[in-house]
């Protein structure tokens, strides 16, 4: 693999969806859980890239607010898998200095899940050198949902006014607000939709789609992304010209 040219354009925050578990273990004649259980063991190896790269946050859609209408056996399978695959990684995430951090409303997740992620949450709070963002039980209709109402609620204990709702105010009541927008968002598998995912973050974000399925997603793939993710132009509603007047 060749590695990215020195001073390359590298995003702060990629952001995954995580496709084609399923798609995975039907070609290699397997079970669905065999998919996803492939499909976590990738998590490692692009995280590790991602450091490799100077990549400071990545988050992965692993579960969204949708899923919970997937077979009940395949949903148990997962929080099980979920369980099993932070308390496995939680001594490497420490060794490297990783923060574990997750959006979505995690209270509905079962209570072992909700113990494992508090406790690697506690373990993990003080590193700053990378940042794994797990979305948990996430939808971004559910998140502006929940923005809504909370807000509504301070308007309504006259907290604040309607002057006081900007979008620095949404965004300060989103589930990231201490973490910065992705800067590239990546699908595998071939779809190319967001599937209610990031919305409102990924306004600005460059999109990379990959017809490689999750489970063989790896470091190479990741860097080809992030190459063609530097030779694009962001021009946050400028002109080519104003940019580069300001190089």
């Amino acid at each position: 693999m060749n590695a990215l040219k020195e001073n390359m354009n590298v995003p702060q925050h990629i952001a995954i969806i995580m496709d084609g578990n399923g798609r995975w273990a039907k070609q290699h004649n397997k079970s669905r859980i065999e998919g996803h259980k492939k499909g976590a063991q990738q998590i490692k190896k692009v995280l590790d890239g991602a450091r490799k790269f100077g990549v400071k946050y990545i988050t992965l859609y692993a579960f969204s607010s949708e899923n919970w209408n997937r077979p009940k056996v395949e949903v148990s399978a997962l929080m099980h898998l979920l369980e099993k695959s932070i308390k496995a990684n939680e001594k490497d995430f420490i060794k490297n200095e990783v923060r574990f951090e997750t959006i979505g409303d995690i209270s509905a997740l079962p209570s072992y899940c909700q113990k494992a992620i508090a406790k690697i949450k506690k373990s993990t709070q003080h590193f700053n050198k990378q940042t794994l963002i797990l979305a948990l039980n996430y939808g971004s209709r559910d998140e502006i949902t929940r923005v809504v109402k909370k807000l509504i609620t301070s308007a309504e204990n006259n907290e604040i006014s309607s002057k006081d709702i900007t979008w620095e105010c949404i965004q300060q009541n989103l589930d990231t607000a201490h973490i910065p927008d992705p800067d590239l968002i990546i699908r595998t598998s071939g779809e190319k939709r967001l599937s209610n995912y990031l919305m409102l973050q990924a306004a600005y974000a460059e999109f990379y789609f990959t017809d490689i399925l999750w489970p063989d997603f790896d470091e190479q793939h990741l860097h080809d992304a992030i190459q063609e993710y530097a030779n694009r132009e962001r021009r946050y509603g400028l002109t080519s010209e104003q940019i580069q007047k300001q190089c």
